[in-house]
């Protein structure tokens, strides 16, 4: 197992402690990481994501989706009801879950739909406008060349 000391780049960056707290979390939850159950990110639009996630076998009211402290948590917890059946082979993983997914300054969900056993959370990204680039006019301390051409015509004595 690698271990990271981050110690030095705490010291050495101010501002950046996300993105340090960001790659302890990754490190330490690399090893537990459960592949279960499998999802998809993907770029819908330009500042929209979407992560869809294989929950068959599960029902709206097994799911559970939150937000809490930059995180989206998407759980599931199946109540067996099946009393009297009898698997001859059970291949359908329905195995109680929890996923986490960090989220981005500035990311909000928009929603979640579940159809054909597949749940779709819909992300956009929303940069406030005091956040967003802006150009800044350049102010010239210089006389451009057409008052400089107009200053010479008031100088310029006529014979």
């Amino acid at each position: 197992m690698r271990t990271f000391d981050f110690a030095p780049l705490h010291r050495a960056t101010v501002g950046f402690d996300q993105i340090a707290d960001l790659m302890d979390r990754v490190l330490a939850n690399d090893v537990g990481q459960s592949s279960y159950p499998p999802y998809n990110i993907e770029k819908t639009a330009e500042d929209a994501y979407r992560i869809s996630i294989a929950v068959a076998g599960f029902s709206d009211s097994d799911l559970s989706v939150e937000v809490k402290d930059h995180q989206l948590v998407v759980s599931a917890r199946r109540i067996e009801g099946e009393g009297d059946r009898t698997y001859l082979h059970r291949g359908i993983a329905t195995r109680a879950f929890e996923r986490r997914f960090t989220l981005a300054d500035h990311v909000r969900v928009t929603g979640a739909s579940h159809e054909n056993g597949m749940l779709h959370i819909d992300l956009k990204r929303e940069v406030p406008e005091a956040l967003k680039p802006r150009r800044i006019a350049i102010a010239s301390t210089k006389p451009t060349t057409a008052e400089v051409l107009e200053g010479e015509a008031e100088t310029t004595p006529v014979n």
